[in-house]
């Protein structure tokens, strides 16, 4: 099942002055005790960030909200297995008996572990600026298909066409609070869904503002949870 990483490294379009850190980055926890859970940690940061970079050049106007929501949509769990699967990294990865038996290769939360710890292996190796070139390489394909105009239903449009669709209850909004002059309040709203254990808070001028704010936090989550 286990390619020589070698062949992997090339079609990635790395080189690595130590080829261990590579072999490393490739060894799941089922393998090995000296396993890539480190620079997996390591590598969910470092993308993170360089992700972050891109998005914040690459759309000046945008909002924060709309940057995390990009930001989520690129680094999620399911996002890095199609990568992974895009290279056929599962070939490669150094697994344990039992996980080689049930699947482990083409599971979504190894294959996307195994992304991470690449990159973290690859900013050990060679350093920051190096991740920087060839990490936004790497989600090309992806950052080109992003756009401010694509599906851009509000926040409260899209979270309850999300639950409609999951066949689940619709979210609650309860104003918390309503402070300030007649003229100047600041509404606070409350959203609860099922899928989330916790209610989210959003604040605005208006009470459909807070209500969109609150909207857009629950979806945020949904993304980093790999939900929606």
């Amino acid at each position: 099942m286990t390619k020589k990483p070698e062949v992997l490294s090339k079609k990635l379009g790395l080189v690595f002055n130590d080829p261990q850190l590579f072999i490393h980055a490739l060894t799941h926890r089922s393998a090995s005790s000296n396993n890539n859970e480190r620079l997996e940690f390591l590598g969910d940061a470092i993308l993170g960030f360089v992700i972050a970079e891109q998005l914040y050049n690459l759309f000046p106007d945008a909002p924060e909200g709309v940057l995390s929501r990009m930001r989520a949509s690129l680094v999620n769990q399911r996002s890095l297995a199609e990568i992974a699967r895009e290279h056929k990294l599962g070939d490669y990865l150094l697994l344990g008996s039992g996980e080689l038996k049930s699947g482990g290769f083409d599971r979504d939360s190894i294959l996307s572990d195994a992304v991470e710890a690449i990159i973290a292996a690859l900013y050990k190796d060679q350093g920051m600026v190096i991740c920087q070139k060839w990490i936004p390489e790497l989600f090309n394909e992806k950052l080109n298909n992003l756009s401010l105009n694509k599906g851009q239903k509000d926040p409260k449009t899209r979270l309850q066409e999300f639950m409609q669709a999951k066949k689940l209850d619709l979210p609650q909004y309860v104003l918390l609070t309503a402070s300030g002059l007649a003229h100047e309040q600041t509404f606070k709203v409350q959203c609860t869904i099922s899928l989330l254990s916790t209610p989210s808070i959003g604040a605005g001028v208006t009470r459909k503002g807070a209500e969109q704010g609150a909207a857009e936090i629950i979806l945020e989550k949904l993304a980093k949870e790999n939900i929606l």
